[in-house]
């Protein structure tokens, strides 16, 4: 009956241990295995918000800001190009961006939040290879009189006036995307970041 009695608590014994190795084995493989559905730091910032001076940012210039691997486009319109914004509008697929390609509180033929900056992501709707920025009024290549200046996919002609908008009878069939973005004071632009959430 003695050697029943320790049989019985070996077995107990041995069915415990095996238990809690177990336990301990499962735990080890699910902690990493949980940990890898986080971003890791790389991503994070990836994903980041990016600010950039614009305060030196001259009339008619544009500077190149990259947010998310994708580069930004940032321009300064002068007078005279928000002026032409409307001359375009017969010539242009969705003139009024009722095709969602920017936060919805991005209005208006200059879809800015100030009229005279320009923000939208330089990949062109298309198939994403980078339009090039045309400033120039009255390109040969682009339309002669026609072409008030803007940005000209060399891939496959997409062309897009200075708001981002595109121009009908080309392959990009919506507006150049405007990401979500705000200001800190006058002269830091934030993007990723809504300005109804700044």
């Amino acid at each position: 009956m003695s050697s029943d009695g320790v049989n019985s608590g070996r077995r107990k014994f041995l069915t415990a241990a095996t238990s809690a190795v177990g336990v301990a084995g499962v735990v080890g493989i699910a902690v990493p295995f949980v940990g890898s559905w986080n971003p890791s730091a790389k991503a994070k910032a990836a994903g980041a918000p990016v600010k950039a001076d614009i305060g030196k940012l001259e009339p008619g210039q544009m500077v190149v800001v990259e947010w998310r691997g994708k580069p930004v486009y940032v321009m300064r319109r002068t007078a005279s190009q928000l002026e032409d914004l409307p001359k375009l509008d017969g010539d242009l697929k969705d003139p009024q961006s009722e095709i969602s390609e920017q936060p919805a509180y991005i209005t208006g033929e200059a879809r800015s939040l100030r009229p005279e900056l320009l923000v939208v992501v330089g990949l062109c709707t298309h198939l994403g290879c980078a339009p090039k920025f045309r400033p120039e009024v009255g390109a040969a290549d682009l339309g002669g009189d026609e072409w008030l200046g803007g940005f000209f996919c060399p891939c496959h002609g997409s062309k897009f006036d200075l708001a981002g908008r595109v121009y009908s009878g080309v392959p990009a069939s919506t507006n150049l995307v405007v990401p979500p973005y705000s200001f800190e004071g006058d002269n830091v632009l934030v993007i990723g970041v809504d300005a109804e959430a700044a």
